[in-house]
């Protein structure tokens, strides 16, 4: 399995530098990878219980969790690799409780315990592992890390614009044992936006 490049422009999207640069330059500003929750709140709440407990993984400064909240979603845990992107969320969410953030590489999410939540979130931070040159061992590592943390019943969901042919054997492997569903989301994009769910066994 190498490294896909099909949605990559850049390598640095693995890289802990690259991503505080950007929130340093963007200055306090928001952006969501890929789709804006409105989009994506279909697949999202069939899937996802507003009552779960959710991972957003590569949080950035998107609104993605904010909107998520406002629809009823009492508990999301935010992480991202930029600690100025944590940094920056944290204070800008201070006083809503139903949000947490913490600074951390999704390769190593060891700070919880196995069987943490109920549904991973993931929109484009696969994706930007995968333009690394380490991208297997990259991919391989947080995989096993989302399994890991998953509860019986819980739901990785996956947002990629990444070919499904690439994404698959990364994603349904024995060792997950997630029954895996996918969707195609219709977007003005040129390339095509998929919805991956991977639900782990009760």
């Amino acid at each position: 399995m190498f490294r896909d490049v099909s949605s990559c422009n850049t390598y640095n999207y693995g890289d802990a530098l690259y991503w505080d640069s950007r929130y340093i330059q963007e200055a306090g500003g928001a952006f969501d990878w890929y789709q804006r929750y409105s989009s994506l709140r279909p697949f999202v709440r069939r899937y996802v219980p507003t009552s779960s407990r959710v991972l957003m993984v590569g949080c950035g400064n998107a609104l993605m969790s904010e909107d998520m909240v406002k629809d009823g979603y009492e508990d999301i845990m935010n992480i991202d690799i930029s600690s100025v992107a944590i940094e920056m969320m944290g204070r800008k969410y201070e006083f809503v409780p139903q949000l947490k953030y913490m600074q951390m590489d999704v390769r190593d999410m060891s700070f919880f315990p196995d069987e943490s939540f109920d549904s991973v979130m993931d929109k484009g931070t696969l994706d930007s592992l995968m333009c690394g040159t380490d991208a297997p061992i990259s991919a391989s590592r947080m995989l096993g890390e989302v399994s890991r943390l998953l509860k019986p019943g819980g739901t990785y969901m996956l947002i990629t614009y990444g070919d499904p042919s690439a994404r698959m054997p990364h994603l349904n492997r024995p060792t997950y044992g997630w029954n895996i569903f996918l969707y195609n989301l219709q977007t003005n994009a040129v390339l095509p936006l998929h919805a991956m769910g991977c639900q782990t066994q009760w």
